[in-house]
């Protein structure tokens, strides 16, 4: 009966620290922007990667400007999140003659476009439509990398929008541009050894998350690396008892 109590205390231990660690692992969803963070959002977009308009996660930046432009903005993703980059262009009612394509790009610190995996990069209005709305979400960015490798690293990340395919009619309407950034926790799985002694795109416009770089030195990696070691000397403990119990001979009185 004892040796049976100590495994299922073990077990039920192990169960406790798999439903703690669980929510660890959950992708955190994106905030929603706050007040704060609506109060002074970027009115103006940069028109070159030197000059582009800083915008902080989950800010709205709204830019005035002509279809044919270079809109230009940059924000900060650190290690272990996945950047999501949406944008809507508000398009003339009037003055349209045929179809325009519109695209949104994003560079990181070294000017290297990185892939999107999924979402509408670029798209087509038809001559009578009101807005088009784009959207790219880059893989999860990694605290390290390989010099050869094109993986996402922490730091500045620009964003470009313009009118890829665009009549000369056309040309010099009034539009109007949002773009806001959004991030969402990857988890442990994308984690790896090593970080960036500086973030990319240090030198460029200033662009750093509100509580500072993590350097990637945390990830839920960690949880489930304690829970393992945990687990494994509960199982030890629990074989030992099984075997002790069973080599002991069993005891018959005698009358």
């Amino acid at each position: 009966m004892r040796t049976t109590r100590m495994v299922a205390a073990a077990l039920l231990t192990g169960a406790a620290l798999l439903t703690t660690a669980a929510p660890a692992l959950a992708d955190t969803p994106s905030p929603n922007p706050s007040k704060s963070k609506s109060e002074g959002a970027p009115t103006v977009a940069g028109t070159t990667f030197r000059t582009a308009t800083t915008v902080k996660q989950g800010q709205k930046a709204t830019a005035d400007a002509s279809s044919g432009d270079y809109l230009y903005w940059v924000f900060p993703a650190d290690a272990g999140q996945r950047p999501t980059v949406d944008a809507t262009v508000t398009l003339p009612s009037t003055g349209r003659h045929e179809t325009t394509t519109w695209r949104i790009d994003v560079y990181d610190g070294l000017r290297r476009r990185q892939p999107c995996m999924y979402g509408m990069q670029t798209r087509s209005a038809a001559a009578d439509a009101t807005s088009v709305a784009l959207s790219c979400t880059l893989r999860p960015v990694r605290a390290w990398a390989d010099t050869w490798s094109t993986d996402p690293l922490p730091g500045s990340y620009y964003v470009r929008l313009t009118a890829v395919g665009l009549p000369a009619a056309d040309r010099g309407l009034p539009v109007k541009a949002e773009m806001t950034p959004t991030t969402v926790k990857a988890g442990g799985a994308h984690a790896v050894d090593g970080t960036l002694s500086t973030p990319l795109g240090a030198g460029g416009p200033k662009a750093e998350p509100d509580d500072g770089w993590s350097s990637g030195w945390w990830t839920d990696r960690w949880i489930w690396t304690a829970v393992g070691g945990v687990l494994g000397a509960l199982a030890g403990v629990a074989g030992y008892a099984l075997t002790r119990g069973r080599g002991r001979p069993s005891y018959v009185p005698r009358g």
